[in-house]
This record gives structure tokens, C-alpha cells and sequence, in this order.
């Protein structure tokens, strides 16, 4: 427990349990909506809005936030008014804005700019002011699901049922884009623009392997979150190896150990992922 006398790390340790909850929380949504492609778009699109930032010599983080929430409502529209699938447009704002990115720090050949920091984060370089930051984010969006607990549920079963019941549904649809936008720029500096995205989709592909109950499978995903996210700082502290990639690989190996237990793997679940989940 001698890591607990470092402040850094002590810092590491609440963000780990902040970003592995609300990444858990909001990557149910995004694995039974079949948004994960989503994720890794508008991830990748941060790195756009870092450079926007650095090249303004304004706060990344807010540029990040916001460029971060256009490009989300950008993939909505376009895919809602150009009947475009999702992953098309997706493939679109995914390679633009990274280039895009690229572009911007390139620019900057005048001064020294942490990319790799950006692209796979680094947990124990956290400020205080970036925690307090991941603190009033992750309390927007953990918020703003507990709010709207029963309607996003609607949502992921079956959206033109939650359309009969009169929820509204695009608006729905537009704010959890929005809440992945937010969540993925709250993990940007702990496990990097390239991983945040695994982060999301890992903990609740894992608790998907485990349980038909949607409940069970919000609380499973977010102990697997949560547990990967410390596991993986430690790992990182005592083998000496980045943080960002121990706490992903830590998540991808609860993944595969839930897929080993799995009862869908052995046959004992047989529907589709929203359909076949109960309350």
C-alpha cells in the first residue's frame, strides 16, 4: 500500500474509479444500441478538438468537450438525414477529423507537444484540476442515466415500441450520443484518445456475457469497469508498464473470462442482445 503516500497516485485512484464507472455505465447503452463503432469515432475525433486547444493556447479539455459533442450530433444528422448507416458515417468523421488533428499539431512546429500523452493518456500525470473536472463530468452524465434510467431502457430494447409509448425518441438518441461524447473526453487524458473507446465497450461486452437482466447487467459492467480501471493503475505501478494500456489489457482479460463462463457461449442464451434482456 505504499503507492497511497504518493499524491499522484492517489489522484490516479479516484479517476480510475470515476472514468471505470461512468465508462461502464454509458457502454451498457452504447453495446445494446450497437453504437461501439460510434465510440471509437467520436474518440478518435477528440484528438481534433485537443489540437484546436493546443493551437488556440486554450484549455484542450473544453475544446475537446465541445468539438467532441458537434462531431456526436454531426454523425447523428447526417446519418438520420442522408439514410446513411451509422458505421458509414462514422467511417467518415473518423478518418477527417483524426487528419484533421494530425494537421493541427503538425502546425505546431514551434513547441513541444505531449502526443503521446493524448493518444494513450497518462493516469498519474493527473492535476487537480483535471480531477475536479472528471468529477463535475462524470456527475453530469451518471445524472443525467439516472434521470433518465427508464427511458434510455426503453430505447435499447426496441426503439419504435418507445416511439408508440411517446417517449421522443430522436431526442433520446441525439443526448446519448451527446453523454458517450462527454464520457469519452472524461477518459481522454487517463487511457488516451486510441483507448477510450475499449474502455467503453469492454466491462459491458463482458457483463453482457454473464446475465439476460438488464439491471444485473448495469451493475456487472460497472464492478467490471471499476475493478479493471484500479487493477490495471496497480498493474501499471508495480510492473512499471503504461497505465492506459494496463488498464485496457486488465479489462479485455475480465472479457475473455466472462466469454469462458458465458452461458450464451454454451447455448443457454440464444436471442439478440436487447431482446433477449428483462429488467
Amino acid at each position: 500500500m505504499d503507492f497511497l503516500q504518493h499524491t499522484f497516485m492517489q489522484r490516479a485512484l479516484i479517476e480510475a474509479v470515476l472514468v471505470g464507472g461512468i465508462c461502464a455505465v454509458i457502454g451498457v447503452y452504447v453495446v445494446l444500441n450497437g453504437l461501439s463503432f460510434i465510440g471509437a469515432g467520436i474518440s478518435h475525433s477528440t484528438f481534433a478538438g485537443v489540437g484546436i486547444g493546443l493551437l488556440l493556447g486554450i484549455e484542450p479539455v473544453m475544446t475537446a468537450l465541445i468539438f467532441a459533442v458537434l462531431v456526436a450530433l454531426s454523425i447523428g444528422a447526417v446519418s438520420e438525414k442522408s439514410r446513411l448507416r451509422h458505421d458509414t458515417a462514422v467511417g467518415i468523421f473518423f478518418a477527417a477529423t483524426m487528419a484533421l488533428g494530425v494537421l493541427l499539431i503538425g502546425l505546431m512546429r514551434d513547441r513541444y507537444v505531449d502526443v503521446l500523452g493524448y493518444l494513450f493518456g497518462n493516469i498519474l500525470a493527473l492535476t487537480s484540476a483535471d480531477l475536479w473536472m472528471s468529477s463535475i463530468m462524470a456527475l453530469i452524465t451518471g445524472g443525467a442515466v439516472f434521470a433518465l434510467y427508464k427511458e434510455f431502457l426503453a430505447l435499447s430494447f426496441d426503439a419504435e415500441v418507445a416511439a408508440v409509448m411517446g417517449l421522443p425518441v430522436r431526442r433520446l438518441h441525439y443526448l446519448l450520443l451527446v453523454l458517450i461524447a462527454v464520457t469519452v473526453v472524461l477518459s481522454v487524458k487517463s487511457v488516451g484518445v486510441v483507448l477510450v473507446s475499449a474502455l467503453i465497450v469492454t466491462p459491458a461486452a463482458a457483463a453482457w456475457q454473464l446475465t439476460v437482466s438488464f439491471r444485473r447487467m448495469m451493475l456487472l459492467s460497472l464492478l467490471f469497469g471499476v475493478t479493471s480501471s484500479v487493477a490495471g493503475l496497480l498493474l501499471s505501478w508495480y510492473v512499471d508498464i503504461p497505465s492506459g494500456a494496463g488498464i485496457v489489457l486488465t479489462a479485455t482479460l475480465v472479457f475473455f473470462l466472462a466469454w469462458g463462463f458465458s452461458p450464451r457461449r454454451r447455448g443457454a442464451g440464444r436471442n439478440t442482445a436487447a431482446s433477449s434482456l428483462s429488467r
